[in-house]
C-alpha cells in the first residue's frame, strides 16, 4: 500500500514563505530508510545494490547514499561526471548508457565499470580497451511494466543486446580479447515476484553462456506505492524467490554468481514531495469540470502527462474553512492541454478527477511520490519557467537548501543574440 512521506501544514507554509513554490523536498530518513531496505535484499552469495541516479541526480542524494552503502548506475557520461562532482569514487559509478558516452575512456580510465548495451559498444569498448573486463547488458526476451512506455524488456524494447545474438558478443569479445566477467539485464517495472523469478531464470540461463561471468545484475523497476490502493514491490518476497535459482545455478555449473540490482524510483519516490499553490479555480458548466490551476505543472513533473502515473495531492486551506469537499481536475501552468495532473491512471489521454477539501486561491497542493523521475525528468522550461529548487529535510528536523531555484539569467545565459 501507498505510503509516500508528506508534511505538516506548518512545514508547508514554513516552505513556500521561504522558498516560495513549487518547490521540491525530500526527507533524508526516508531516503536511509529505503536504502537499509535495498541492501537487506535476500541473496545467496552476496549483493551490490546500485542507485539509478536518473531517478533522481541532485549531489546531495548521490551522498546520501553514498554514505548508506548504495553505488551508483549512470545513464549517460554527464551522469557520471556528475556523481564523480558529488565527490563519489569511481570505482562505485557504472555506466549503462542508451549513447557511447563521449567521454567513456576517461571515465573508464579513472575507475568506472561500463556496460555495454549493444554490438556497436561492445565492438567500441573492445578498441578502446584490448584484454579488459566488461559487463554486458542483454534483452532476456521478457518484458514487464504498466505501459509500453516503461516496458525495457522484449521484442518491443531497444535496451540491450538481444539474447539470441550471444555468439556475437563472444566473437566480438574474443576479437579484442575482452573478459566478460559481468552479465546485466532489465524488464521494467514491476512487483510481482514471478514476473522477477522467471526473468532470473531466463538470465541465468543466458548467463551459463558467459564462463567467466561473476555477477549478475537484474537491474531495477521494483514498483514503488505512490497511492494507497498500489501495492509496491516486496523484495524480501521477491529475492526469497531468487535465492534459490542462483544456489542452483552454483550447484549445476560451479560458479557463485554475485548478485546486483539498481532500484532508483522504488529508492526516492516515496520520499518526496512536490509543494505548490492553487493559482486559479475555473469551471466549464454545470456539464463539465472545475479546475484547479496550480503554478506547477508538466515543467516539474512530467509523468502524469507522460504515463498517465498517480501521484496523492493534497490540499492545505489558506484560510479556515468548513470540511466540504468537492471533485476537481487538477492542471498545471503551462499553455499545454496535456497539462493535466490528475489523469486517469496509466492513461495519459484521460481525466479522473479527485476528491479535495474546498479549494480557494492562495492554498497548498502537496504532490507526494515526488521523489523519482520528477526534477530528473520533466518538460524543463517549457513556457519559459524556470526549475524548482530542491530542499531536503534532515533527519534533525532542519530543511537545507540542495538545489538552488533557476533565474531568467541562467536560463537563456547560452542564447546568442543575432
Amino acid at each position: 500500500m501507498g505510503s509516500c512521506f508528506t508534511l505538516s501544514s506548518e512545514q508547508a507554509r514554513a516552505l513556500r514563505e521561504t522558498y516560495g513554490t513549487p518547490v521540491y523536498v525530500y526527507n533524508e530518513a526516508t531516503l536511509e530508510t529505503l536504502a537499509a531496505e535495498v541492501l537487506a535484499f535476500p541473496n545467496a552469495y552476496g549483493l551490490t545494490a546500485r542507485f539509478a541516479m536518473k531517478a533522481l541526480p541532485t549531489a546531495a542524494v548521490l551522498q546520501v547514499f553514498d554514505q548508506a552503502g548504495l553505488r551508483l548506475d549512470a545513464s549517460s557520461g554527464y551522469e557520471a561526471e556528475r556523481a564523480l562532482r558529488a565527490g563519489i569514487d569511481p570505482s562505485k559509478i557504472q555506466i549503462t548508457s542508451q549513447q557511447l558516452p563521449w567521454n567513456l575512456k576517461e571515465l573508464v580510465e579513472q575507475g568506472c565499470l561500463f556496460n555495454a548495451c549493444s554490438l556497436r559498444q561492445l565492438e567500441m569498448y573492445g578498441q578502446l580497451f584490448p584484454g579488459a573486463e566488461v559487463c554486458v547488458r542483454i534483452n532476456p526476451g521478457l518484458g514487464s511494466g504498466h505501459s509500453n512506455r516503461t516496458n525495457v524488456g522484449g521484442v518491443s524494447s531497444s535496451f540491450g543486446i538481444w539474447h539470441a545474438y550471444i555468439d556475437r558478443v563472444t566473437e566480438t569479445a574474443a576479437r579484442y580479447d575482452l573478459r566478460i566477467t559481468g552479465m546485466h539485464t532489465h524488464i521494467g517495472s514491476g512487483a510481482d515476484p514471478e514476473v522477477w523469478l522467471r526473468c532470473a531464470r531466463m538470465s541465468l540461463e543466458i548467463a551459463s553462456r558467459f564462463p567467466e561471468a561473476t555477477r549478475l545484475s537484474l537491474g531495477g523497476g521494483f514498483k514503488p506505492a505512490r497511492m494507497d490502493y498500489e501495492d509496491g514491490a516486496d523484495l524480501q518476497a521477491i529475492g526469497s524467490r531468487l535465492v534459490p535459482e542462483f544456489q542452483a545455478f552454483a550447484e549445476k555449473h560451479g560458479r557463485k554468481l554475485r548478485l546486483e540490482i539498481e532500484p532508483g524510483a522504488f529508492l526516492t519516490a516515496t520520499a518526496g514531495v512536490l509543494i505548490c499553490s492553487v493559482i486559479d479555480i475555473v469551471d466549464t458548466g454545470k456539464e463539465g469540470y472545475t479546475f484547479i490551476k496550480t503554478d506547477t505543472g508538466m515543467n516539474d513533473i512530467l509523468r502524469p502527462a507522460l504515463y498517465g502515473a498517480q501521484h496523492p495531492i493534497t490540499l492545505l486551506p489558506e484560510t479556515p474553512r468548513d470540511d466540504t469537499e468537492q471533485e476537481y481536475l487538477i492542471v498545471g501552468h503551462c499553455c499545454e492541454s496535456g497539462d493535466i495532473l490528475s489523469p486517469e491512471p496509466s492513461n495519459p489521454e484521460g481525466l479522473k478527477t479527485r476528491i479535495l477539501k474546498r479549494a480557494e486561491v492562495g492554498d497548498i497542493l502537496i504532490i507526494g511520490g515526488a521523489g523519482a523521475y520528477c526534477a530528473s525528468m520533466s518538460a524543463k522550461n517549457y513556457n519559459s519557467f524556470p526549475e524548482a529548487p530542491e530542499v531536503l529535510l534532515a533527519k534533525d528536523g532542519t530543511l537545507r537548501l540542495i538545489r538552488r531555484g533557476q533565474t531568467l539569467e541562467q536560463m537563456v545565459e547560452n542564447e546568442i543574440l543575432l
